[in-house]
């Protein structure tokens, strides 16, 4: 089967990717910022799968030197890479963009935006050098240009992503390459619940709307996993909600209780 690089895959909709990849028979390279945040996603990926098709190795990708050793280990331990998701990303904390500091703006930028375009050049050299391979960028909140106040530089980041994928597609074009995007919806991770560690009344406020749109990464990833496979059209973007999707989970509420917060409801 086939080889899968995930960035950021020790937690949330990363992990469930390689979790997915995994039980489709694919060999599934992990990474993330810690050794000790690797370490124990691939202890729990292997206690599921076994450990003969998984390599864990830590990467920050806002180093581009890490992230091409990356590609190099993959390589080196399974021989090709066929499909690299840039998942990688971080949200600021939910506030005024004049009372964000100046380090978390940077940290997000450099990791959303800097760090896929770090991971799209390393993946599409070496991809044309083995002359094959797909590479999926992560998109998120912002990236079709939805506004959300107080998530600025986390939405402006996505949209960069947007622009990113669309260019890189149109600069691949002629070659054996596959390029396209990833929109999973909104997440039933702690990119949300954070925002209201400290508000706990604001968040049961808002928890019942949260309950209609987000999903739980192991719902969703199955889907994307096996679609991510069979694409080979570039330029796509592999949406799991659409319109008409969100539109019966509004209107189904009254009736169907959805707690994707504590219990795994797709």
């Amino acid at each position: 089967m086939k080889v899968i690089v995930i960035t950021g895959s020790t937690r949330g909709i990363g992990f469930a990717l390689a979790d997915s990849f995994l039980a489709l028979s694919c060999s599934v390279a992990v990474s993330g910022r810690t050794e000790e945040g690797v370490a124990r996603a691939v202890k729990e990926l292997g206690r599921r799968h076994g450990g003969e098709l998984i390599l864990g190795r830590p990467c920050d990708v806002r180093d581009p030197e890490q992230v091409q050793r990356l590609w190099d280990e993959a390589k080196a331990r399974f021989g090709r890479i066929d499909v690299w998701v840039n998942n990688a990303g971080l949200s600021n904390l939910e506030m005024k963009i004049w009372k964000i500091s100046v380090a978390q703006v940077r940290e997000v930028v450099e990791t959303n935006l800097l760090g896929v375009t770090y991971g799209s050049q390393v993946t599409l050299r070496g991809m044309l050098e083995q002359g094959y391979g797909s590479i999926y960028n992560m998109e998120g909140m912002g990236g079709d240009g939805r506004l959300q106040e107080g998530l600025i530089p986390y939405g402006m980041t996505k949209y960069g992503v947007h622009y990113l994928t669309k260019g890189l597609a149109r600069e691949a074009r002629g070659t054996p390459l596959v390029v396209g995007s990833i929109r999973p919806g909104m997440m039933a991770t702690e990119f949300i619940t954070a925002q209201y560690r400290d508000r706990p009344e604001e968040w049961e406020r808002v928890k019942r709307i949260f309950n209609i749109i987000a999903s739980r990464p192991e719902t969703v990833a199955p889907w994307l996993a096996k679609r991510l496979l069979e694409n080979k059209r570039s330029g796509v973007c592999l949406s799991y909600i659409s319109g008409w999707k969100l539109l019966w989970r509004f209107l189904s509420a009254p009736i169907i209780r959805r707690d994707v917060f504590t219990a795994g409801v797709s």
